[in-house]
């Protein structure tokens, strides 16, 4: 798993799909997603891990850019 897009395939496989047209809401849905599948046991940990890590940077860069545009 390397990009947000294999994310998402995951998460369809299970029958997830996650559009708000909001994208730092979709990410943040999607780690809520990730989390409750590693807790029901339906994902690895090595999936998990770095899902996890994707998304957190993802949501940091953009709340970063949000954060410069609204100076």
């Amino acid at each position: 798993m390397k990009t947000i897009y294999d994310i998402q395939q995951l998460l369809k496989k299970f029958g997830t799909f996650i559009y708000v047209g909001d994208r730092l809401a979709e990410l943040e849905l999607m780690e809520d997603e990730i989390q409750t599948m590693y807790e029901a046991q339906c994902i690895t940990k090595e999936d998990y891990s770095m899902a996890i890590l994707l998304l957190r940077t993802e949501i940091a860069v953009l709340r970063d850019k949000r954060k410069g545009e609204s100076i």
